[in-house]
């Protein structure tokens, strides 16, 4: 009497584990089945007593401008500089000026001694840096 092939059950089993994880995936992404979605925990218990800790607004983290002294170009600028911009495209992007102001105002700041221009060689060729001097790190936060 021959034997009952019964490979199919290696099968089987071996499918058996990876689908039992994939199919749920994928009913959940396509929104059928939603039994099979494991419940999120939920938070746990908070005393009556204890109010929980208020989200900061991100305004909180932003720094107050003072009204009382006007904010110009050249201060725009050196507040971005201050704050780690160093090239020419992060500042335009920071401060919102089209190329024509800013490369006036960066003129005029490299002349006044508050801006110093550094030339690196760079991993794709030369790029340019700049840097706030201590003037104008002073001219800005005075």
């Amino acid at each position: 009497m021959a034997e009952p092939d019964l490979s199919w059950i290696y099968i089987l089993i071996f499918m058996a584990i990876p689908l039992a994880r994939i199919i749920p995936r994928l009913l959940a992404k396509r929104g059928i089945g939603k039994s099979f979605i494991q419940p999120q925990q939920s938070k746990p218990f908070e005393p009556s007593f204890v109010k929980p800790a208020q989200e900061p607004s991100p305004e909180s983290f932003e720094r107050k401008i003072d009204s009382s002294k006007p904010q110009t170009k050249n201060n725009l600028v050196l507040g971005a500089l201050n704050r780690g911009s160093k090239s020419f495209e992060s500042l335009q992007k920071n401060t919102g000026l089209d190329t024509k102001d800013l490369d006036a105002i960066l003129e005029d700041l490299e002349k006044n001694g508050m801006l110093k221009v550094v030339q690196k060689q760079g991993m794709f060729g030369p790029k340019t840096e700049l840097h706030p001097t201590d003037k104008g790190f002073k001219e800005y936060y005075s």
